[in-house]
């Protein structure tokens, strides 16, 4: 497979199933985004996640191909069937709300905002975690319009509260610190320049 095509260099892009559109497409954006957090996770798993956190998200980069392809897919026309899709993956979501659920259970009760850091692999959640919210709006930019099948939407709301609980997780089994947000550092103090 040629990895370049030039087809793209006027600033289009083919989606999946034919059609071309503006690389600055919502849709575009959205898949793009998608992607990206796919390459988050990535990262996370290159920097040494514990092995339950790995086991979650292994299946869950699978998933996000999966939305991706359908993000990818514009609506089918009479002169445009839609392509052959993967399913999306609904079934994950209850999944993702157990292992919430059971990690919760595990870590100290969360009674403030914590400042996102720690270990590495946490720091890295985090940053998946922000790139997850990302393409969740995105996504809802898309869907204003043109129609989105709302499982992706709770897919990604779901999958962003997984990784806020998987860096909590990360932090207290890596001996990481969970630094709580001082909401009165950024108040002015007498003699500060």
């Amino acid at each position: 497979m040629k990895i370049y095509t030039r087809t793209g260099d006027a600033g289009e892009t083919g989606l999946f199933g034919g059609g071309r559109v503006p690389k600055d497409h919502s849709r575009v954006e959205a898949y793009g985004t998608v992607d990206e957090l796919n390459s988050h996770l990535g990262f996370v798993l290159a920097s040494g996640a514990s092995a339950s956190t790995a086991s979650k998200l292994r299946p869950i980069q699978d998933d996000l191909f999966a939305i991706g392809a359908v993000l990818a897919t514009a609506p089918p026309t009479e002169r445009r069937p839609s392509p052959r899709l993967p399913e999306l993956p609904g079934d994950r979501i209850e999944a993702m709300e157990r292992w919430i659920d059971e990690t919760t259970a595990q870590l100290p009760p969360l009674r403030e905002f914590v400042i996102p850091g720690g270990t590495v692999v946490a720091a890295a959640l985090h940053l998946a975690r922000t790139a997850c919210r990302r393409s969740e709006r995105a996504v809802v930019a898309l869907a204003h319009a043109e129609p989105v099948d709302p499982v992706i939407l709770r897919y990604l709301n779901r999958l962003s509260d997984l990784l806020f609980t998987l860096a909590r997780a990360e932090n207290v089994g890596g001996g990481g610190a969970e630094v709580p947000w001082d909401k009165d550092s950024g108040t002015s103090r007498e003699g500060s320049a």
